[in-house]
C-alpha cells in the first residue's frame, strides 16, 4: 500500500506544477479498476480501486496480475487485451510479436483510443522504441520471469 500512496503523491506533485495531467496507476491498480470497476474518474471509484488493489496483491502472484492485466487492458478501440492488439494491428498471435511491435502496443496503453500501433507518430513511435531497446535488458536480467512458464 505504500507504494500506492507514493505513486499517488508523485502523481499529484507533478500535475500541480501545471502542463499534461498524469496518472500515478500501478499494473495492479489498472488491473482493478479494469477488472472490478467502472472507468471514468472520481474519488468514490478510487477509493474502490485502493480496496481491490490490496486484495488483488494479497490474493495474487506477480505472474496472475500481470496475466490479468495483458488479458484485459484496452488496446485500441474496441480491442482487450495483448492478444486482441497483437492480432489488430500486426495479424498475429502475441506469443510472436517482435521486440518493436510489442514496445509499440505498450506504448498505446496509456490512451488506446487516441493512439495506433500502426505507423506511429511522436510520442508512440518514440516511446514504442524506447521498450523495444530495453527488451534484451529485461531478458539479460530475467526480470521477465514472472512471464515465463
Amino acid at each position: 500500500m505504500a507504494s500506492i500512496s507514493r505513486r499517488w503523491r508523485g502523481a499529484a506533485a507533478r500535475n500541480a506544477q501545471g502542463g499534461r495531467i498524469r496518472g500515478g496507476s500501478t499494473i495492479s491498480q489498472q488491473t482493478a479498476k479494469n477488472a472490478f470497476l467502472f472507468q471514468g474518474g472520481g474519488y468514490v471509484r478510487k477509493a474502490f480501486e485502493a480496496y481491490f488493489t490490496v486484495l488483488i496483491e494479497a490474493l495474487w502472484g506477480k505472474r496472475r496480475i500481470m496475466e490479468v492485466y495483458l488479458n484485459i487492458a484496452e488496446t485500441g478501440i474496441g480491442t482487450y487485451g495483448a492478444n486482441a492488439g497483437a492480432i489488430r494491428y500486426f495479424n498475429h498471435d502475441a506469443s510472436r510479436l517482435s521486440p518493436t511491435e510489442a514496445g509499440r502496443i505498450a506504448a498505446v496503453l496509456p490512451l488506446p483510443k487516441k493512439r495506433a500501433a500502426i505507423d506511429p507518430h511522436g510520442f508512440v513511435r518514440k516511446h514504442g522504441n524506447t521498450l523495444s531497446r530495453r527488451v534484451s535488458v529485461v531478458r539479460n536480467n530475467g526480470l521477465d520471469s514472472c512471464l515465463r512458464t
